[in-house]
C-alpha cells in the first residue's frame, strides 16, 4: 500500500498512461444524511499494546457473528514494522465486540492485508470453513519494489468461526510470480513481480452461475523495475475451484497503475473489479469486468461516479427485501483529500450508482462492507487520521432515501 504523502508526488509527473473512455453518468452531491448511522469503536490505537491499528476487514460467519480483523502495529502507523493481524468477533450485529484475539504473527516483520472469506460450499465443512489470506514481508514496500525483498503470500484456516486457526499455508509460488530464487529457489519467475498485496479487505466466494463455489481474491504486484506514476502496478486476482487445495492467477487487468482492488459477484454470475488508481491520471475507480470470473477481463473503464483519492475502496453483494440484487461501494467521498467516507449503491453491476450517502465528514480512510444478519449493512473503516477503527450500521433504506 502507498503511503499518503507520496500523493502530492503525482501530480508533478508528465507521462500518463492512455485513459479509457469514462461511463458517462451525472455526478450528483452527496446526500449528507441528519441521523447518522449507529457506531462504536473497535481498534483504538494504544489498545492491547499496538501502537496502530489499520487495514480493516470484515466478514459474516454463518451463524451470523460478525468477524472484525485489523493489522495491529506495534510501534507506529507505518506500513511496514512489527505488524500481526487481529480479530474482534460481534456477536450481536456490531453493537458490542468481544476481546481481541491474534490470528497471524510473522515474528518482529510484517503480517497483514488480511482479506478474509468464508467456504460454505465444501461438504466436508457443512459448518463453513473460514480462509484467512495474507501478506508477508520482511522490508518495506519501497525496498521490495526495488528488488531487495519479496512479499509472500499465505492462508489460514478456522472450522469454528475464528476461535481456532490452522498452521500456515505458503502458496506464493501459484499466486505470486517473484524473482528471488535466493529466498526460494522455487522463487525464479522471470515476470519478477514484487510487490505485492491481496485487496486488501474482505475476499469473495462466488453463490451462483457456472463458478459457483469460487473462492476469489483481488490483488495487486508491481512487475520489474519501479516506473513512473507507478506504471509497473497492476491489479490481478487469483481463485480456486477445490476449496483452496490448489490456486489459478487471473491476468493482469490491463491499467498502468492498478492497485488495491476489491471484487463483487455479477448478475451474470462473473466478477466486477473495482480497482484504486495508483497512477493518478484520473481521480477516479477503475472498473474491470469479467464474465468468466476471473479467466479473461474486459477492457477498463473509469466509474466518473466514484470519485476517490487514490484510496482503497469495498464492494460488497446486497439482496433488498424485494429480492433485486445490487452492488455497495464504499470509499472516501473525495479527489483530494481521505475523508468523508460515503457509501453508494449500484443495480445494474456497477456500470452507474448513486449519488451516496455520507457514513461520515471528517478524516476516512480504508473501509471494508458486510451484510449483517439482520439485513443491515455494516461498514468497518478508519477515521480520525487512523487514530482508530470504528463500526457502522445501517438499512439499505438509509441508501436510497
Amino acid at each position: 500500500m502507498i503511503r499518503p504523502l507520496l500523493f502530492a508526488s503525482l501530480l508533478l509527473i508528465n507521462c500518463r498512461p492512455p485513459q479509457p473512455a469514462a461511463v458517462s453518468q451525472t455526478n450528483l452531491p452527496v446526500s449528507i444524511s441528519t441521523t447518522p448511522p449507529d457506531e462504536v469503536a473497535v481498534f483504538r490505537n494504544g489498545d492491547e499494546g499496538y501502537g496502530c491499528y489499520r487495514i480493516p476487514a470484515v466478514v459474516k460467519a454463518p451463524d451470523g457473528a460478525l468477524l472484525a480483523f485489523a493489522e495491529g502495529r506495534r510501534t507506529d502507523c507505518g506500513d511496514f514494522g512489527d505488524v500481526d493481524i487481529v480479530l474482534r468477533i460481534s456477536r450481536d450485529n456490531g453493537k458490542t465486540w468481544g476481546p481481541q484475539t491474534l490470528v497471524a504473527d510473522y515474528g518482529t516483520a510484517q503480517a497483514g492485508n488480511p482479506a478474509p472469506v468464508f467456504d460454505l460450499t465444501d461438504p466436508r465443512y457443512p459448518a463453513g470453513r473460514l480462509f484467512l489470506v495474507y501478506n508477508t514481508g520482511v522490508a518495506s514496500e519501497s525496498d521490495v519494489r526495488n528488488g531487495k525483498a519479496i512479499r509472500e503470500v499465505w492462508y489460514k484456516t478456522s472450522t469454528d468461526g475464528g476461535k481456532t486457526w490452522s498452521a500456515p499455508v505458503n502458496i506464493t509460488t501459484q499466486v505470486n510470480r517473484p524473482n528471488k530464487p535466493a529466498v526460494n529457489p522455487a522463487y525464479a519467475f522471470a515476470d519478477d513481480w514484487r510487490s505485492y498485496a491481496n485487496t486488501p479487505g474482505h475476499a469473495l466466494q462466488l453463490a451462483k452461475g457456472s463458478y459457483r463455489g469460487r473462492l476469489f481474491v483481488a490483488a495487486n504486484h508491481s512487475a520489474g523495475a519501479p516506473q513512473s506514476a507507478f506504471r509497473d502496478y497492476r491489479a490481478h486476482a487469483f481463485y480456486s475451484d477445490d476449496h483452496g487445495q490448489t490456486w489459478k492467477l487471473s491476468p493482469d487487468v490491463d491499467y498502468a497503475g492498478g492497485n488495491e482492488s476489491t471484487a463483487a459477484e455479477t448478475s451474470d454470475g462473473g466478477v466486477l473489479m473495482n480497482i484504486r488508481n495508483q497512477s493518478g491520471d484520473v481521480k477516479s475507480r477503475l472498473m474491470a469486468w469479467s464474465p468468466t470470473a476471473g479467466a479473461a477481463w474486459n477492457p477498463v473503464v473509469v466509474s466518473s461516479d466514484l470519485p476517490d483519492p487514490v484510496c482503497q475502496g469495498s464492494m460488497v453483494n446486497y439482496q433488498t427485501t424485494e429480492g433485486r440484487s445490487v452492488l455497495l461501494f464504499s470509499n472516501p467521498n473525495s479527489q483530494t483529500k481521505r475523508e468523508k467516507l460515503t457509501v453508494r449503491y449500484s443495480t445494474d453491476d456497477g456500470k452507474s450508482w448513486s449519488r451516496g450517502r455520507e457514513v461520515y465528514s471528517g478524516s476516512a480512510a480504508y473501509s471494508d462492507l458486510v451484510v449483517q444478519a439482520d439485513g443491515q449493512i455494516g461498514v468497518l473503516y478508519e477515521r480520525d487520521n487512523y487514530t482508530l477503527i470504528t463500526y457502522a450500521h445501517f438499512p439499505y433504506t438509509w441508501l436510497t432515501q
